[in-house]
């Protein structure tokens, strides 16, 4: 790789140890992946969170911080695995609570910003087009890639940690026009009216496209989506078929128009989306039981117009006494969600707003034990994709249906 003064001089020690360890990991991956130099980035998104980075991932961490790592660029936080308020009650155990201590310690004297958020461009604010980013969360890079025309790869675990340390990432994959262009073309004949059913497009494709270099392109949509609907779908598409990249004709930044979001090449294949195939998606997640045990909004976390739309849901409503609802969502839109009474709303119905957490590194199978929980329902796809591996039976349907089985203890026909 062809490197710059500046990166020769990192590779020599002048920045100190521990951002020429990350840059040598970098150079390592840049090579794997045919990289012919390095971009700067203007963030990093760190990924890497107790409960899947486990005691290897925390002594790797405990090492940085140890010879005197210091991150270069602004370092946000993904998702943590307790809510300190909420988490003796959830019957989380008090270790992962420790752990957890530990780890916002040794990120905040590397200089990082405890947001603690899957959805940090909707905490925040998004990037612009063209920046180039170093985030882990997969449900945040293809929002950057796809929505804001940014420019990341899934810089996971120790790989985040390494760019906020050097300020830049190998220039392969996202970063390259060549990869962002689209390879498949959907069309879509079945219109998603609601924002769990941009959830069930995502399964749809993601189920049939499962390789990090493909990108579909959409075409079709009578709607434009917003911003929730884009999130859902882009996150459905990163968990089902690790895709990094999607388009929607006249809708997304870089396909203003079909020729333009494939770069003037042809498809590869056609994707149809018939008349029936959102309700056949839902209908492929089937309960074991009718009884619910617990109904969970918030992978990635909830909006502020999300947790709007559920307190109207809820208002006057009462949850059953054996299902427990579970929103989460960032600290800055739970501090909206308080000042407009949002939340009063919902903890009257019985509901709770967990901050910070996504449900499925919240030591869920801990938590299944302590209350007996086996069945649950979601309008988040990718949710329901992932907490199958903790010994969940997970239910996908739309919003308003999540909101009838949590009040009624049963899922809805």
């Amino acid at each position: 790789m062809r490197l710059t003064a500046e990166e020769e001089a990192i590779r020599a020690g002048r920045r100190g140890e521990p951002a020429r360890r990350a840059l040598e990991m970098q150079l390592a991956v840049g090579d794997f992946f045919g990289a012919e130099r390095m971009v700067p980035v203007t963030s990093a998104h760190l990924t890497g969170d107790p409960e899947s980075m486990g005691e290897a991932g925390l002594a790797f961490v405990e090492d940085l911080v140890r010879q005197g790592a210091r991150f270069v660029v602004p370092a946000t936080t993904n998702s943590c695995n307790v809510d300190f308020d909420l988490y003796r009650s959830l019957g989380q155990p008090e270790e992962v609570a420790e752990k957890e201590r530990r780890l916002r310690a040794l990120i905040t004297a590397m200089g990082g910003t405890l947001l603690t958020s899957c959805a940090n461009y909707q905490a925040l604010g998004p990037p612009a087009f063209g920046e180039s980013l170093a985030w882990g969360d997969t449900g945040a890079v293809i929002y950057a890639n796809a929505v804001c025309g940014a420019r990341s790869n899934f810089e996971g675990g120790p790989a985040s940690y390494a760019a906020a340390l050097t300020g830049r990432v190998p220039a392969y994959g996202m970063h390259l026009d060549a990869c962002r262009r689209g390879t498949h073309l959907v069309q879509v004949r079945d219109q998603p009216r609601c924002v769990s059913d941009w959830g069930a497009l995502g399964v749809f494709v993601g189920r049939q496209l499962t390789n990090y270099w493909l990108v579909p392109v959409f075409s079709g949509i009578e709607a434009a989506p917003d911003a929730d609907a884009l999130k859902h779908l882009g996150a459905t598409l990163a968990s089902y078929g690790s895709l990094a990249m999607f388009h929607i004709v006249g809708v997304t930044p870089e396909a203003r128009t079909l020729d333009e979001a494939f770069g003037g090449r042809p498809p590869r294949e056609t994707i149809a989306v018939e008349p029936g195939a959102l309700e056949r998606t839902y209908s492929s997640f089937v309960p074991e039981k009718p009884e619910v045990d617990v109904v969970v909004f918030g992978t990635p976390h909830l909006s502020i117009e999300e947790i709007r739309r559920l307190a109207a849901l809820l208002d006057g409503a009462t949850v059953n006494p054996r299902t427990m609802l579970l929103l989460t969502t960032s600290a800055p839109i739970k501090a909206m969600a308080d000042r407009e009474g949002r939340t009063r709303v919902i903890e009257a119905a019985g509901g709770r707003i967990a901050v910070g957490v996504c449900y499925y590194i919240m030591s869920p199978r801990e938590m299944a034990r302590r209350h007996g929980l086996r069945t649950i329902v979601t309008d988040s796809a990718k949710l329901a994709n992932i907490i199958a591996a903790y010994g969940y039976n997970p239910i996908f349907r739309p919003t308003a249906r999540c909101v009838e089985a949590a009040v009624a203890g049963r899922i809805p026909r």
